[in-house]
């Protein structure tokens, strides 16, 4: 069971992360959200519980449970959903966009 974990410390590291969730299951991996540019934490990640049981349990367990000092989000992650290629914002020649409202 893959689940999301929100709202951690910037310091937070994996190893601290599997700490939390071991005591209640087998934890296969963790995986931190980093910020692209800096290495720094974006204050989310992921852990993968090896049983179901264990996940959901740890969902009931740590959610809005208190750590490093933030109160956390832990729930089952949803998929991720398909990105479609380039930048945000969507495509084209802004120049002709600008020039069309004139």
């Amino acid at each position: 069971m893959r689940i999301y974990v929100g709202n951690l410390s910037f310091n937070t590291e994996e190893q601290q992360l599997e700490q939390l969730f071991a005591p209640i299951g087998d934890v296969a991996s963790v995986r931190l959200i980093r910020d692209r540019d800096t290495g720094r934490s974006r204050g989310f990640g992921f852990v993968e519980m090896t049983d179901d049981a264990a996940g959901r349990t740890a969902c009931e367990t740590l959610d809005q449970q208190e750590f490093e000092g933030r109160r956390l989000t832990v729930n089952e992650a949803k998929p991720q959903e398909r990105r479609t290629g380039g930048y945000a914002g969507g495509g084209g020649d802004s120049r002709q966009r600008r020039d069309a409202r004139w």
